[in-house]
């Protein structure tokens, strides 16, 4: 067990089940259990662990992807569902707070999922990756801004982001204006190849920096076996091996452990908060060294709904919205208008 001031942290790879869900499960919930047992109180999970990353619409072409696509849909997670429960179950015996990547189903869509759950069992965050990276537009639907959040947990302020949503910046410091102190980057994993790894230590690293707090990342690993199982053409093959970089980062951008690149295992360090202190006092991005009457992130994050109830509306907005601004028409579904929105969040410049 680490110190009182220490939170011990555990990045996993692990490759998962690529037949169901059922099996992914047990893994996650017996690593959890291993975690703990080497003094673990945060454990973190690839992207999409549960059931797996839709590794197929990396090498199938659209046209071919009905029946992966069609079996994911099968094997996926509602929220709450037994998944979760299971999980949820793990995290409260061991006391451990877990960040999961999950494929969740809502109804007749797909989602790129990541829970937060405290080491009491409670699920205290459910957010869904704002866009889709390339050939994942073909499987996931897009989030939106009501789960840009950073957490309460039992280890401190914990904040998540998935894959490519760490080259958004504004998602990024959406986070990081909620204070984060463990940031936890989730990544497919056995993907593109060594450059794949490469440009996610850069990126783990500089949102520490940048932000001022530590980050545990965790990518996905595929066995040789599951690599064939998925195409059995030798030079798509290549395309699932290599980016595999779990890894945990201080607030000063140093690794507090050896990288792993290949391979399952779990990288563990112990993360001192009062490291966060020590960087923001040389840099805080969204405190002394902001400077926000030039510069400032508006954020609408509210759910977004496919209808809205008329009486939720502005009452502008129950009229006709040409007639009113003309450049509403363009401006997207029926909600109140983006500037109404960010006026709400934010001070008035005079």
């Amino acid at each position: 067990m680490a110190p009182p001031n220490l939170i011990r942290a555990a990045a996993i790879q692990i490759a998962p089940d690529l037949r169901s869900a059922a099996g992914t499960t047990t893994r996650v919930c017996e690593a959890v259990a291993e975690a703990a047992g080497r003094g673990a109180q945060l454990a973190v999970f690839p992207e999409t662990f549960v059931p797996y990353y839709p590794y197929f619409s990396f090498v199938l072409p659209p046209v071919a992807q009905g029946p992966e696509h069609l079996r994911l849909y099968e094997q996926a997670v509602t929220v709450p569902g037994p998944v979760v429960q299971a999980v949820s179950e793990a995290a409260r015996r061991h006391g451990v707070v877990v960040v999961l990547g999950i494929n969740e189903r809502d109804h007749g869509s797909l989602y790129n999922t990541q829970l937060i759950i405290d080491a009491d069992g409670s699920l205290r965050l459910k957010r869904r990756k704002i866009t889709p990276t390339y050939h994942e537009r073909m499987v996931w639907g897009q989030g939106d801004a009501s789960g840009l959040k950073v957490v309460e947990t039992r280890v401190g302020r914990v904040g998540a982001l998935a894959c490519w949503e760490h080259y958004n910046p504004l998602a990024r410091y959406a986070l990081m204006t909620q204070h984060e102190q463990i940031h936890c980057a989730q990544f497919p994993g056995s993907l593109v190849g060594q450059i794949f790894a490469d440009q996610m230590g850069v990126t783990i690293r500089h949102h520490a920096l940048e932000s001022g707090c530590f980050v545990v990342n965790a990518t996905g690993w595929l066995d040789d076996e599951q690599v064939r199982s998925i195409t059995p053409d030798p030079a798509l093959q290549k395309a699932l091996r290599g980016g595999c970089h779990t890894a945990i980062v201080s607030p000063e951008g140093r690794y507090l452990a050896e990288p792993l690149t290949e391979g399952e295992g779990m990288v563990v360090a112990d993360l001192d908060l009062s490291l966060v202190t020590k960087r923001k006092r040389m840099m805080d991005s969204v405190g002394h060294y902001a400077r926000p009457e030039l510069l400032r992130l508006a954020i609408d994050d509210r759910p977004a709904l496919p209808v809205v109830p008329l009486h939720d509306l502005a009452p502008t907005e129950r009229t006709s919205h040409d007639a009113v601004d003309p450049s509403f028409a363009a401006a997207g579904p029926i909600g109140p208008r983006a500037d109404d929105a960010a006026a709400v969040s934010r001070p008035a410049l005079d």
